[in-house]
């Protein structure tokens, strides 16, 4: 996945013991605040991620720009993991959550690139039909970011952690909104 003007993506899964005390630093991050782990300390991070890894429903990968890890995806089945009961799930959909590093000096459309290089991940895989995030319904960042790759709002949901805005992304509305950004 390469970006002009930025570089290329790729992306590995998570190694929960190695990668532990990176992914610590960036969820506890002020920045990160979304994430909901800004208590969490290095056995609690390492712990979260060797149960993703434990879980045949959850999947954590990391996110290298030129070999540098710069963000975190996490891919789930909605069917059985983050939405159980709060929407019905069709055949095809795939959950994702993911998080920029943090970083002192922002590059300018970074996160957009990232968010499209998740997405062109996703959908590499033939089964995967749609997208299906649940970000806070007061992350307005990320609610501009995900409608910029094609996600349509659907409604509001109430999660034991938080309000959240149920949102999805076919194939087909990512590959127009894709197009639509690049004229």
């Amino acid at each position: 996945m390469s970006t002009p003007d930025i570089g290329t993506f790729t992306v590995r899964p998570l190694d929960p013991t190695r990668d532990a005390e990176l992914l610590h630093g960036w969820v506890t991050h002020p920045k990160s605040a979304f994430w909901m782990m800004q208590e969490a300390r290095l056995h609690d991070v390492e712990r979260e991620y060797m149960a993703i890894a434990a879980s045949e429903y959850h999947d954590a990968f990391l996110g290298l720009l030129d070999d540098e890890p710069v963000f975190l995806m996490e891919k789930y089945d909605p069917a059985h993991v983050e939405l159980v009961g709060l929407y019905e799930p069709e055949p095809g959909d795939v959950g994702m959550h993911f998080l920029v590093a943090p970083t002192d000096t922002p590059v300018h459309g970074f996160t957009r690139a990232v968010i499209t290089a998740v997405m062109e991940h996703l959908f590499a895989d033939p089964a995967t039909r749609r997208v299906v995030v649940e970000p806070d319904v007061g992350n307005k960042a990320v609610h501009a970011l995900n409608e910029a790759v094609g996600f349509v709002p659907e409604r509001e949901i109430q999660k034991p952690e938080k309000k959240a805005l149920l949102s999805f992304c076919t194939r087909e509305q990512f590959a127009a909104a894709v197009r639509g950004a690049a004229v």
